[in-house]
Protein backbone atom coordinates (compact mmCIF):
# COMPACT_ATOMS: atom_id res chain seq x y z
CA UNK A 1 0.00 0.00 0.00
CA UNK A 2 1.23 3.38 -0.97
CA UNK A 3 1.42 5.40 2.16
CA UNK A 4 -0.62 8.86 0.57
CA UNK A 5 -3.14 6.52 -0.39
CA UNK A 6 -3.38 4.82 2.57
CA UNK A 7 -3.37 8.55 4.32
CA UNK A 8 -6.15 10.16 1.58
CA UNK A 9 -8.78 7.39 2.75
CA UNK A 10 -8.30 7.68 6.48
CA UNK A 11 -9.08 11.69 5.86
CA UNK A 12 -11.84 10.69 3.49
CA UNK A 13 -13.28 8.10 6.02
CA UNK A 14 -12.70 10.70 8.92
CA UNK A 15 -14.69 13.24 6.73
CA UNK A 16 -17.44 10.93 5.88
CA UNK A 17 -18.06 9.70 9.19
CA UNK A 18 -17.91 13.70 10.73
CA UNK A 19 -19.41 15.65 7.50
CA UNK A 20 -20.65 18.55 9.46
CA UNK A 21 -17.57 20.46 9.86
CA UNK A 22 -17.18 20.33 13.85
CA UNK A 23 -13.98 18.50 13.63
CA UNK A 24 -10.59 20.98 12.92
CA UNK A 25 -7.81 20.32 10.57
CA UNK A 26 -5.70 19.36 13.97
CA UNK A 27 -8.29 16.82 14.96
CA UNK A 28 -8.49 15.13 11.36
CA UNK A 29 -4.81 14.97 11.51
CA UNK A 30 -5.17 12.91 14.85
CA UNK A 31 -7.61 10.75 14.25
CA UNK A 32 -6.61 9.82 10.39
CA UNK A 33 -2.84 9.53 12.34
CA UNK A 34 -0.86 11.82 9.51
CA UNK A 35 0.44 15.41 9.76
CA UNK A 36 -1.22 18.51 10.33
CA UNK A 37 0.23 19.75 7.11
CA UNK A 38 -0.90 17.22 5.08
CA UNK A 39 -4.21 17.36 6.05
CA UNK A 40 -4.56 21.15 5.06
CA UNK A 41 -3.07 19.92 1.64
CA UNK A 42 -5.32 17.72 1.32
CA UNK A 43 -8.89 19.63 2.50
CA UNK A 44 -7.32 22.35 -0.22
CA UNK A 45 -7.70 19.72 -3.35
CA UNK A 46 -11.24 18.85 -2.14
CA UNK A 47 -12.09 22.45 -1.44
CA UNK A 48 -11.36 22.91 -4.91
CA UNK A 49 -13.36 19.97 -6.57
CA UNK A 50 -15.99 21.58 -4.34
CA UNK A 51 -16.60 18.39 -1.80
CA UNK A 52 -15.67 20.18 1.18
CA UNK A 53 -15.94 23.81 2.71
CA UNK A 54 -13.63 23.86 5.34
CA UNK A 55 -13.52 20.55 7.29
CA UNK A 56 -17.63 20.55 6.70
CA UNK A 57 -18.34 18.15 3.67
CA UNK A 58 -20.61 20.10 1.05
CA UNK A 59 -20.60 17.31 -1.56
CA UNK A 60 -21.40 14.22 0.44
CA UNK A 61 -22.43 11.55 -3.07
CA UNK A 62 -19.21 13.25 -4.37
CA UNK A 63 -16.87 12.66 -1.63
CA UNK A 64 -18.35 8.90 -1.95
CA UNK A 65 -17.34 9.07 -5.53
CA UNK A 66 -14.16 10.61 -5.43
CA UNK A 67 -13.37 7.75 -2.65
CA UNK A 68 -14.43 5.05 -4.84
CA UNK A 69 -12.15 6.18 -7.66
CA UNK A 70 -9.17 6.66 -5.46
CA UNK A 71 -9.38 3.46 -3.59
CA UNK A 72 -7.03 0.87 -2.64
CA UNK A 73 -8.54 -2.68 -2.97
CA UNK A 74 -7.40 -4.98 0.24
CA UNK A 75 -6.17 -8.46 -0.13
CA UNK A 76 -8.38 -11.25 0.74
CA UNK A 77 -8.43 -14.12 1.32
CA UNK A 78 -11.74 -16.66 0.86
CA UNK A 79 -12.70 -19.78 2.70
CA UNK A 80 -16.09 -21.98 2.91
CA UNK A 81 -17.69 -22.51 6.55
CA UNK A 82 -20.96 -23.88 7.47
CA UNK A 83 -21.57 -20.99 10.01
CA UNK A 84 -19.10 -17.87 9.33
CA UNK A 85 -21.27 -15.85 12.50
CA UNK A 86 -20.58 -18.17 15.13
CA UNK A 87 -16.93 -18.67 14.12
CA UNK A 88 -16.89 -14.92 14.33
CA UNK A 89 -18.14 -14.93 17.49
CA UNK A 90 -15.62 -17.72 19.14
CA UNK A 91 -12.77 -16.42 17.88
CA UNK A 92 -11.99 -13.49 19.82
CA UNK A 93 -10.12 -11.81 17.81
CA UNK A 94 -10.78 -8.11 16.33
CA UNK A 95 -12.67 -7.86 13.07
CA UNK A 96 -15.42 -5.70 11.38
CA UNK A 97 -18.06 -6.98 9.11
CA UNK A 98 -18.92 -5.18 5.75
CA UNK A 99 -20.58 -5.75 2.69
CA UNK A 100 -23.79 -8.29 2.09
CA UNK A 101 -23.85 -9.48 6.06
CA UNK A 102 -23.19 -5.71 7.88
CA UNK A 103 -26.17 -4.70 4.91
CA UNK A 104 -28.33 -7.00 6.15
CA UNK A 105 -27.71 -5.84 9.71
CA UNK A 106 -28.28 -2.44 9.21
CA UNK A 107 -31.00 -2.46 6.50
CA UNK A 108 -32.00 -5.74 6.00
CA UNK A 109 -32.21 -5.12 1.76
CA UNK A 110 -29.64 -7.66 0.75
CA UNK A 111 -29.60 -11.67 1.46
CA UNK A 112 -26.13 -12.56 3.39
CA UNK A 113 -25.31 -14.54 1.31
CA UNK A 114 -21.26 -14.09 1.86
CA UNK A 115 -19.74 -12.84 4.83
CA UNK A 116 -17.19 -10.39 4.37
CA UNK A 117 -15.19 -9.20 7.31
CA UNK A 118 -11.75 -6.54 7.49
CA UNK A 119 -9.53 -8.09 9.84
CA UNK A 120 -5.68 -6.74 10.80
CA UNK A 121 -2.93 -8.27 8.75
CA UNK A 122 -0.90 -9.67 11.70
CA UNK A 123 -3.59 -11.88 12.84
CA UNK A 124 -4.14 -13.39 9.07
CA UNK A 125 -2.54 -16.92 10.49
CA UNK A 126 -4.65 -16.76 13.17
CA UNK A 127 -7.77 -16.42 11.60
CA UNK A 128 -6.59 -19.14 8.83
CA UNK A 129 -5.99 -21.48 11.53
CA UNK A 130 -9.31 -20.95 13.42
CA UNK A 131 -11.24 -20.82 10.13
CA UNK A 132 -9.70 -24.28 8.55
CA UNK A 133 -10.41 -25.83 11.80
CA UNK A 134 -14.17 -26.44 10.76
CA UNK A 135 -13.92 -25.27 7.07
CA UNK A 136 -12.23 -25.05 3.88
CA UNK A 137 -9.77 -22.67 1.85
CA UNK A 138 -11.18 -21.48 -1.44
CA UNK A 139 -13.61 -18.99 -3.31
CA UNK A 140 -16.33 -19.46 -0.78
CA UNK A 141 -19.05 -18.01 1.72
CA UNK A 142 -16.31 -16.17 3.61
CA UNK A 143 -14.19 -13.80 2.87
CA UNK A 144 -11.04 -12.34 5.36
CA UNK A 145 -10.08 -8.83 3.81
CA UNK A 146 -6.54 -7.32 4.98
CA UNK A 147 -5.92 -3.67 4.74
CA UNK A 148 -5.25 -0.46 6.22
CA UNK A 149 -6.38 -0.93 10.44
CA UNK A 150 -8.01 2.54 10.05
CA UNK A 151 -10.66 0.67 8.53
CA UNK A 152 -12.10 -0.33 11.93
CA UNK A 153 -12.43 3.74 12.40
CA UNK A 154 -16.12 4.54 13.31
CA UNK A 155 -17.41 0.77 13.07
CA UNK A 156 -20.25 0.13 15.80
CA UNK A 157 -22.30 -3.09 17.03
CA UNK A 158 -25.94 -4.71 15.82
CA UNK A 159 -26.52 -7.55 17.67
CA UNK A 160 -23.37 -8.02 19.35
CA UNK A 161 -21.72 -8.02 15.75
CA UNK A 162 -19.41 -5.00 14.49
CA UNK A 163 -19.72 -3.25 11.57
CA UNK A 164 -17.67 -1.01 9.37
CA UNK A 165 -18.50 2.78 9.59
CA UNK A 166 -21.94 3.68 7.42
CA UNK A 167 -19.58 5.28 5.00
CA UNK A 168 -17.04 2.30 4.82
CA UNK A 169 -19.99 -0.12 4.03
CA UNK A 170 -21.21 2.07 1.24
CA UNK A 171 -17.83 2.64 -0.22
CA UNK A 172 -17.48 -1.19 0.03
CA UNK A 173 -20.93 -2.38 -1.67
CA UNK A 174 -20.54 0.22 -4.23
CA UNK A 175 -17.08 -1.76 -5.10
CA UNK A 176 -18.88 -4.85 -4.94
CA UNK A 177 -21.34 -4.18 -8.02
CA UNK A 178 -24.16 -5.55 -8.55
CA UNK A 179 -27.14 -5.64 -6.52
CA UNK A 180 -24.67 -4.16 -3.62
CA UNK A 181 -24.88 -1.20 -5.71
CA UNK A 182 -28.60 -0.27 -5.31
CA UNK A 183 -28.17 -1.30 -1.65
CA UNK A 184 -25.06 1.60 -1.40
CA UNK A 185 -27.94 3.92 -3.19
CA UNK A 186 -30.49 3.23 -0.56
CA UNK A 187 -27.92 4.30 2.53
CA UNK A 188 -26.74 7.08 0.61
CA UNK A 189 -29.76 8.42 0.29
CA UNK A 190 -30.49 8.14 3.97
Amino acid sequence: MKRRGVVRERVIRVLLNEPDGTLTMYRIAKEAECSFSWVHEFLGKLGASRLVKGTKVIDYAGLIKYWLKVKTKPDKREYMHKDPISLIKKASLPYTLTTFQAENLVQHYLFPSRTDLYIKTEDVEKWHEIVTKEGLVGKGNLRLLLTDCHVFYGSFKRQGLTIVSIPQLIIDLFEEGGVCTEAAERLLEK
